[in-house]
């Protein structure tokens, strides 16, 4: 497989809104110790991508400036010490960054195989998503089976992936949303939909004896009324504060009830911890998506040079699940 010198990729030309991703020839990155070169094919879009191009979320030190968390495609070249991987393998890999290009650099241990019943497309909307979750609400929030589990955001590609996965697991699915097309493609996966614009989420788990597990990617308001809706020995997990980071709660109410708080960043983690984590999807999750309990819900696509028009799409928040750009 020849790999080019130069590329096309899209590049952030100032902090701002969707218009400021513009095209690029750039350079193509050369894998070094560990590393993969993978020519990518889908690259899915999330919203630390907005946040990254708005310019509050900078990459980590060593990654390219180039937005895109995950990618589906073929292996092109090996770095050095890398043995598992052939060129020429489909996979699909969680990146520090650097995904809206046609080429893109991984550690091996972040790549994933695509297996033959699995299409690069859908592939390509899983790591970040993927990895999220599963780190999240089953490795920190410790789902079991039985529990009630709450998602905000339901109808996201991270909430629409919580909900199958939490389902697959056997636990009992709430999953919050703004409009009936949104809730009705929640009740569609099986979860409790409920519409926030209509209702209130508090009541209506509290009337249920409270959710055992929050995933919230709102925050502000959020925070207080999470609290009041877990159950005693409850645990709230914060991904994302797309209504800010701070807010005011009762913390005698933590103690009393014996809650836990906390929550994670996927990007700044460790090379191994990321590593950890690819294991268990290998292990746990790949064999939900063989045997259907877990799809990906597709929104739109869109070519690599039209990812202001993605981005655009993502932050209207009308879609329903995954947004990805088609790139070979």
């Amino acid at each position: 497989m020849p790999v080019p010198v130069q590329m096309t990729a899209m590049e952030i030309s100032a902090p701002g809104a969707p218009e400021v991703l513009r095209p690029v020839t750039r350079a193509v990155p050369l894998p070094t110790q560990g590393e993969v070169l993978i020519r990518v094919v889908y690259a899915g879009v999330n919203r630390p991508d907005a946040l990254q191009r708005a310019g509050s979320y900078n990459p980590p030190a060593g990654a390219s400036d180039l937005p895109g968390l995950e990618c589906s495609g073929y292996i092109a070249a090996l770095g050095p010490g890398v043995s598992e991987w052939a060129v020429g393998d489909p996979v699909c890999a969680l990146l520090p960054g650097g995904g809206y290009a046609e080429y893109a650099v991984c550690p091996a241990a972040h790549v994933i195989r695509v297996p033959k019943w699995l299409d690069l497309k859908t592939a390509g909307c899983l790591p970040e998503t993927c990895f999220t979750v599963w780190s999240n609400v089953v490795m920190r929030g410790g789902l079991k089976p039985g529990e009630r589990f709450l998602v905000h955001g339901g109808s996201s590609g991270i909430g629409t992936t919580a909900i199958q996965i939490a389902r697959a697991l056997g636990a009992r699915v709430f999953a919050t949303a703004g409009s009936a097309e949104k809730c009705a493609a929640i009740e569609a996966l099986g979860a409790t939909a409920i519409n926030y614009r209509l209702g209130d989420f508090v009541k209506v788990l509290q009337a249920e004896g409270g959710a055992d597990l929050i995933l919230d990617m709102v925050g502000g308001s959020y925070v207080a009324r999470n609290i009041k809706a877990l159950a005693d020995d409850g645990r709230l997990v914060f991904i994302a504060f797309l209504e800010g980071a701070k807010a005011e709660i009762n913390f005698a109410q933590v103690m009393m009830r014996r809650l836990t708080v906390t929550g994670s960043t996927l990007r700044p983690q460790s090379d191994a911890a990321k590593a950890a984590i690819a294991r268990q999807l290998r292990d746990h999750v790949w064999p939900m998506l063989e045997s259907g309990r877990l799809r990906v819900i597709h929104d739109s696509e869109f070519p690599l040079t039209e990812a202001a028009r993605a981005h655009a799409r993502m932050e209207s928040s009308a879609h329903i699940g995954k947004i990805v750009l088609r790139v070979g």
